[in-house]
């Protein structure tokens, strides 16, 4: 690694975590096969209560919280900038270069008041793909942060992508793209601002094949 980048704070078999802001990261990563990344956004939903009551015990209800600063675009390019090809979750969100690829989770919603998709935008050449897998089963499973991915879509990014031998999730949370690359064999770097997250993505890391 660069000598400029700060001590890991975890380090084992290939997995590396950074608790810290990725744009002070970023500059000084090699460049890696894939970026799989799910960017903060929608804090002025939490700021209006939305969601108040689901995703109390997060922190969510705390002005401000850290976790939830949407990135600018030129953040957002300089991610992009650093892999061959990049799938970046929420990308209705934010103002990202054109392309005519994207992926779907369809979270086969039973009732109709949270999205019943979201969308990814990737520069990974591919026709449209749908992953169909049920926010219900998911929110079942000891959820660490409120917008966790569950670990078989990011298996699912990962396995499509033409070349994922070394992936960086700049917004790692709880560390799911980092426990499913564990789990392919895959080499991962996760730079997280929030502590309490990387101490829970560590514990996640050392749990094993996880089902969920």
């Amino acid at each position: 690694m660069n000598p400029k980048l700060p001590k890991p704070y975890y380090e084992q078999d290939g997995i590396v975590i950074f608790n810290a802001d990725c744009r002070e990261i970023l500059p000084h990563l090699p460049k890696v096969d894939l970026v799989l990344t799910d960017p903060p956004y929608g804090i002025k939903r939490f700021q209006k209560g939305f969601g108040y009551t689901r995703f109390k015990g997060y922190g969510c209800e705390t002005e401000g919280i850290i976790w939830d600063t949407p990135p600018d675009n030129e953040t957002l390019l300089a991610i992009i900038s650093k892999a061959k090809y990049s799938i970046i979750w929420g990308a209705n969100n934010f103002q990202l270069p054109p392309t005519e690829y994207f992926m779907v989770w369809d979270k086969q919603q039973t009732v109709d008041n949270f999205a019943s998709a979201e969308y990814a935008w990737t520069n990974n050449p591919q026709p449209a793909k749908v992953f169909r897998y049920s926010i219900h089963k998911h929110n079942k499973t000891d959820k660490s942060h409120p917008t966790q991915k569950p670990v078989f879509l990011c298996e699912w990014c990962i396995q499509l992508a033409k070349e994922s031998d070394t992936i960086l999730d700049p917004f790692m949370g709880s560390g799911t793209t980092l426990v499913a690359a564990k789990q392919l064999g895959r080499k991962a770097i996760g730079i997280e601002i929030e502590e309490k997250y990387c101490k829970i993505a560590v514990k996640r890391l050392g749990q094993g094949v996880l089902p969920l």
